[in-house]
């Protein structure tokens, strides 16, 4: 494996280092009106209603959770309350990281800047960056930007700001399709894939694969 040596290292944040506890509000919610097999399907089906949310134009990340659940309470035949979206979106500020993430980072952090590209709004993001338990560079979010991952005007309201091209970064997420498939697109060479299993290996892309962020530092040689 080749060291990459970037200027900045970015990352998707929510679910690559942030626990991602989306379906964990959905078994609350639901966990006892459905069998297994149906909560299941719920819950994927939560997450395809997301993605397809996202990829329009941009509105406040509690209307994608509030329309993604809607549609998808009526998808599988459960009554659908208003103030479960909300719920659901009041939790998104207290989630913490996983546990591979603050010393990986730390350890980075020392020598290579830290940037993060959320899909979040400003008010939701510092209180999850706060227990990342490494100092980040830059901060932005799909609010700022004015679209969500994986458009690419996401990506590209970051690479503006850093003051940067696609060559002088190195893209760290654990989802090909929010993120790696758009970094692929816009020439972001450099791509590291966090293997947390909600997504099967996709080699088209190019990336180098980690199990967890414990493993990024050897990734820069560090």
């Amino acid at each position: 494996m080749d060291v990459i040596k970037p200027k900045y290292v970015t990352f998707d944040c929510h679910g690559t280092l942030i626990y991602f506890a989306m379906a964990d509000a959905a078994r609350a919610l639901y966990g006892a009106k459905l069998d297994e097999p149906a909560l299941r399907k719920l819950i994927d089906d939560f997450s395809a209603y997301r993605l397809d949310e996202v990829m329009g134009d941009w509105k406040p990340y509690e209307a994608i959770v509030y329309n993604a659940l809607e549609q998808t309470c009526r998808r599988n035949g459960v009554a659908f309350h208003p103030e479960d979206a909300r719920w659901v979106y009041e939790q998104v500020p207290s989630w913490g990281p996983h546990a591979d993430v603050p010393a990986g980072l730390a350890k980075v952090a020392k020598e290579i800047p830290l940037v993060i590209l959320s899909n979040a709004m400003d008010d939701q993001i510092p209180h999850n960056v706060a227990r990342l338990g490494a100092p980040f560079h830059a901060v932005y979010t799909a609010q700022q930007a004015g679209a969500y991952k994986p458009r690419f005007k996401a990506f590209e309201y970051m690479l503006d700001k850093l003051g940067c091209g696609p060559e002088d970064i190195c893209h760290v997420s654990s989802s090909f399709r929010y993120d790696l498939m758009s970094a692929h697109d816009l020439g972001i060479k450099h791509k590291v894939w966090v293997n947390r299993g909600h997504e099967p290996p996709n080699p088209y892309y190019g990336y180098v694969e980690i199990r967890d962020i414990g493993g990024l530092p050897g990734v820069f040689g560090l």
